[in-house]
């Protein structure tokens, strides 16, 4: 059974553009808050301008990303758009940004102004390198984090040039679920306390703190992981392989009790017991040779035979997807992992909201919206704007 959505009765204002904080906004608009997205008038968001156009003239990222969202249009810079954007913080309870460090303060806008209006005002700040430090002002895309946060480094085979790992926008989506999290903690805190506070992110670091135990160890040793390509540096085989019919699996082997069932799969139960490469260490000194002999068994068959024969002595096993197999996956249907919406577009496929809640599920109410689709009503509501003020707010350009 349906209930309320959790965060309904929450306000937030998305200020930010492309995608870091402004997916922040599409996490908490899923699970029931008002997210109003306040544009620049006459371009809007450039995201809605990035990626592949539709029929309605946005693109499908902006489409996806900016479902559920209010679209209000606002020149921030100008006297009476920053006096309207004070009253709409004033009956808000968020506002998220991904300005240069000092951006809104030029603007008479940063948190310590807002804050005196609205005490319990959470605001997430995300840039590239966060609000303080040397390298504060530098702008940065998430190209840039994947870089600085050393997750590019080690993306490509050995000896290669770096390449680029996966989505050119994962470090802003991962800030986005920083962000999310970030903003939850400060409204629980301002509940309690009645205090707001600034949630601080630099894209750099919403992807380092994912690297599981390379600081730790480089402190202690001085090790430095390099790029090897499929393999995973403390675990052999544990890589990709071509199947016989030219698919790829991605198998997982990650213990000495998972070898000896995958040697038993290969039908050489020996190697499980051979001192050369039952325990891991013999086996990650012999990477090469033992990655040839998986190859070797992985390339013998086709893909269904391949992952049935994992599955029959319970090796983790599964398939290198491209998006049309994605498509075409029970799996992903079965969990409803993929929607279909109504857009301006029409009938479009978007990600379906995560995670899955057994009391309050997320809700879709609309596809990204038209530039300034609810300035007339937010203003009006919100800000008290009487029609002729609006006729002469959107005359001079404010809206």
């Amino acid at each position: 059974m349906s209930h309320e959505p959790p965060l309904s009765g929450i306000r937030v204002l998305d200020i930010a553009t492309f995608v870091a904080a402004p997916f922040c906004g599409t996490v908490l608009s899923d699970f029931g808050a008002e997210v109003i997205k306040i544009e620049q008038p006459g371009t809007g968001d450039p995201l809605r301008r990035f990626g592949t156009p539709s029929d309605c003239g946005d693109t499908y990222v902006w489409l996806s990303e900016a479902r559920n969202k209010k679209s209000v249009t606002l020149d921030l810079r100008s006297e009476r758009g920053a006096a309207l954007f004070r009253e709409l913080v004033r009956q808000s309870d968020v506002v998220l940004e991904n300005f240069r460090p000092g951006t809104l303060e030029k603007w008479g806008l940063g948190f310590e102004a807002l804050r005196e209006i609205n005490p319990k005002l959470v605001m997430l700040r995300i840039s590239a390198y966060g609000q303080d430090g040397p390298l504060r002002d530098k702008p940065g895309f998430a190209r840039i984090a994947h870089g600085f946060s050393g997750l590019a480094y080690l993306a490509g085979e050995a000896g290669r040039a770096p390449v680029m790992p996966g989505s050119t926008s994962l470090a802003d989506y991962i800030s986005g679920l920083w962000g999310a999290l970030g903003v939850l903690l400060a409204l629980r805190h301002a509940e309690a306390t009645g205090h707001g506070q600034v949630v601080d992110i630099g894209l750099y670091e919403s992807v380092f703190r994912l690297l599981d135990e390379m600081a730790t160890v480089f402190a202690k040793t001085g090790f430095v992981r390099e790029r090897l390509g499929a393999d995973t540096v403390n675990v052999v085989p544990h890589s990709h392989y071509q199947t016989a019919d030219g698919k790829w699996v991605a198998l997982a082997c990650s213990s000495d009790k998972m070898f000896e069932r995958l040697a038993q799969a290969m039908r050489r139960p020996e190697l499980a017991t051979d001192p050369r490469y039952a325990a891991m260490a013999g086996r990650l000194a012999r990477r090469e040779e033992v990655n040839g002999m998986v190859a070797d068994w992985i390339g013998s068959k086709p893909l269904e035979t391949a992952l049935a024969e994992c599955e029959r002595y319970d090796v983790p096993c599964g398939p290198i997807y491209s998006i049309s197999d994605i498509f075409a996956d029970p799996q992903y249907r079965a969990r409803g992992n993929i929607a279909e919406v109504p857009s301006r577009a029409g009938p479009i496929a978007v990600p379906s909201a995560i995670p899955k809640m057994s009391r309050t599920p997320p809700q879709f109410k609309h596809a990204g919206v038209a530039l300034g689709a609810h300035t007339d009503e937010v203003l009006t509501s919100l800000a008290g704007a009487t029609a002729a003020a609006l006729a002469a707010l959107r005359s001079d350009g404010v809206i």
